[in-house]
């Protein structure tokens, strides 16, 4: 039996169509995954995807303290489940608690990874703490290009444990995606929009993860501005609880129900996010995608250097990157780059079952 945690929505749209392929091939998979209180997309994503998983543990929060805690809770609880289970080995997203409990247990780790450092080149001192506390207890990382190899030998791995596939992450599971308009129209019917007018769809940052130094204010600041600005409608898609966005932003329409947000980040005319996953995912559309992350990933920089997004550090270049590519559109360039990788997801079956 293959374990799979699943503790990120990102992990969730990642390992699906790898699930499915190592069901097909007759090898049985156990899911587990973890909610919390204002942090519940990833079993909403689950669900809406008809995922079968076992919850254990809670997200602790953004408190340090609060997150060892809920951290050692959910080992105890991982450990106690998956030890019923006859487990072949784990895959994960380097899930600090699944990786402590199988090195404890014996059970083999396979951890893929995109994003080893909060740095763009090899500052070994910018090491994320998931990647400490994972990595080095990997039999196997399974990891995208564009992230270079020499960083995980530094983490304690051999040449021979490391395995790279053809393509960034979102791409596994918007290869066969189709944006539909009127998907668009029904998730955005109960907000009452004029849809006329240009769509500005957000996503805030991971601001209580872990490998975030702080609350990076500069999306907040501006909103106000952004809106007089351009006259349009503005669309956030909240990271965790959503009632201190209305009562801060009164002006936009905050996204409650779980919906297949690609169809909108698809349509808008500017995509502003603070994290990874949804900005690459607006860049394959080719929509213009501005980043106000407080760090630059490895695989940011490929977008950047492609053309494809911009990433600003102030309140007055994110007003004037606003300004100049608001409905600029990148579709030309976005075939060209990801239509040029290749996503060989019996490969990376083959990766893990080896």
């Amino acid at each position: 039996m293959i374990w799979f945690d699943l503790v990120t929505p990102k992990s969730v749209l990642f390992f699906i169509p790898i699930i499915k392929q190592i069901e097909n091939k007759g090898r049985k998979t156990l899911i587990t995954a973890r909610e919390g209180e204002g942090y519940s997309e990833v079993v909403e994503l689950l669900r809406l995807h008809n995922i079968p998983f076992t919850n254990r543990g809670e997200f602790g929060g953004a408190c340090l303290r609060d997150k060892l805690h809920a951290s050692i809770e959910r080992q105890k609880a991982l450990m106690e489940f998956v030890s019923l289970y006859n487990i072949d080995r784990l895959v994960c997203l380097c899930s600090v608690d699944a990786n402590r409990v199988a090195f404890g247990l014996g059970i083999p780790v396979i951890n893929f990874y995109d994003i080893p450092l909060s740095d763009h080149k090899e500052n070994f001192k910018k090491a994320l703490p998931q990647a400490r506390l994972t990595l080095p207890l990997s039999n196997r990382v399974i990891k995208p290009f564009v992230v270079p190899d020499d960083i995980f030998r530094r983490f304690s791995l051999d040449d021979e444990q490391i395995f790279s596939y053809g393509f960034i992450d979102p791409v596994i599971w918007l290869k066969d995606f189709k944006p539909e308009r009127k998907s668009l129209e029904a998730i955005l019917e109960p907000y009452k929009l004029d849809l006329k007018k240009p769509l500005i769809v957000i996503r805030e940052e991971e601001y209580k993860a872990s490998y975030v130094d702080k609350h990076y204010p500069i999306l907040y600041d501006a909103m106000q501005e952004i809106a007089e600005q351009t006259g349009a409608n503005i669309v956030i898609i909240p990271r965790y609880e959503s009632a201190y966005l209305k009562a801060q932003f009164s002006f936009v329409s905050v996204l409650e129900e779980k919906v297949v947000i690609q169809h909108l980040l698809a349509y808008a005319d500017l995509f502003i996010g603070g994290g990874g996953t949804l900005n690459t995912e607006a860049c394959y559309f080719g929509t213009p995608t501005i980043s106000t992350r407080s760090f630059i990933s490895h695989y940011d920089k490929y977008q950047i250097d492609q053309g494809l997004m911009e990433w600003v550090n102030t309140k007055e270049e994110l007003l004037e990157a606003v300004n100049r590519m608001l409905s600029k559109r990148y579709d030309a360039k976005a075939k060209e780059v990801f239509g040029a990788m290749v996503v060989d997801v019996e490969g990376i079956v083959k990766a893990i079952l080896d």
